[in-house]
């Protein structure tokens, strides 16, 4: 059974009381920072307060660029308390997608990645053939009769633009049309600005690093770096291998923080990434994504339980056995 917009905009405010501290979590990325946003706009004086809270460290220069030239207020988690919300939201992911986010009981998940197992005592709406969640939560505002700030429809813009990878993969007709309707208000300048961020002079060692590692096989990259400052640097890296002529599938893998971080991308044309990802990875950790996007994060200490040694080269070689 199908729901209209309306429907699903009055599911979500029915979730909510006037006196509510709302927390709103993301993994920040462009769609995720731009969904959160567009929940704060639709709560906008029918709560108490609404604060952005970001699971991840904030490093890719994208993200930080976003985040400063759109003004967006964001604390992350491990500076807020739990007690002090009544009400969480998570967008652009789910509960079982970081551990990070089971500190908080979620009242709302609106998400377009692959359904994960859940309790219904929430507000779910989850869209998996939807290229972004920024199309969605345009939708919301849309049925709430709401026209967007230049900031958050630039943002909108970004989300829709970035997890769609310029509309070539994972698109409905939905997509397209939000697209169309959120352009109108943005600053398509701005939005340039904050796409084309210039990497981290740090972020410069790990192409070297990256180079000397490389391994091709059966038209596929495989890097594993090593210990990282950043695991965004893997995700970097890897849609830098795809633009490689004959490469069909980019995988770039780091050690941070106590897990292995594997990042996979493809051309979209063959194996699902997202299921490929947690086919071999899931029973040891989190794994998921789309079609030619995905991640997989071990713990070492699982990871180690199958490995002869702890090398760099046989942390390598493990993922290439994996993947094949």
């Amino acid at each position: 059974m199908t729901i209209s917009n309306i429907e699903r905009l009055n599911l979500f405010y029915n979730r909510f009381k006037s006196r509510d501290n709302v927390l709103v979590l993301v993994n920040a990325d462009p769609d995720a920072i731009a969904s959160a946003m567009a929940v704060k706009r639709l709560l906008w004086k029918k709560v108490a307060s609404v604060t952005l809270s970001n699971i991840n460290v904030i490093e890719r220069p994208d993200n930080r660029a976003m985040v400063r030239l759109l003004g967006v207020r964001m604390v992350h988690t491990d500076k807020v308390q739990a007690g002090d919300y009544d009400r969480f939201v998570i967008v652009d992911s789910q509960p079982g997608h970081n551990e990070r986010f089971a500190s908080f009981p979620a009242d709302v998940v609106i998400d377009h990645h692959p359904v994960e197992p859940h309790d219904d005592s929430g507000y779910f709406d989850i869209r998996p053939d939807y290229g972004a969640a920024s199309t969605i939560m345009t939708e919301y505002l849309k049925a709430a009769r709401i026209k967007p700030s230049i900031k958050l429809a630039t943002a909108l813009y970004l989300g829709i633009k970035t997890d769609t990878a310029n509309f070539e993969r994972n698109v409905l007709i939905e997509d397209v049309r939000a697209f169309r309707y959120v352009f109108q208000f943005a600053n398509i300048y701005l939005a340039r600005k904050i796409e084309h961020a210039d990497i981290k002079p740090e972020f410069l060692k790990y192409f070297s690093r990256a180079f000397d590692r490389i391994v091709f096989r059966k038209k596929r990259i495989f890097v594993h770096l090593g210990r990282v400052e950043n695991t965004d640097i893997c995700v970097i890296l890897a849609d830098f291998f795809m633009r490689v002529s004959t490469v069909q599938w980019s995988v770039v893998s780091g050690e941070h923080e106590g897990l292995l971080v594997v990042i996979l991308r493809n051309d979209g044309a063959r194996r699902d990434a997202g299921k490929t990802a947690k086919k071999f990875f899931g029973a040891m950790g989190s794994a998921g994504g789309h079609k030619s996007a995905a991640r997989a994060e071990i713990p070492l200490k699982e990871l180690y339980k199958r490995l002869s040694g702890r090398t760099d080269h046989e942390i390598q070689r493990w993922i290439m056995d994996k993947l094949g």
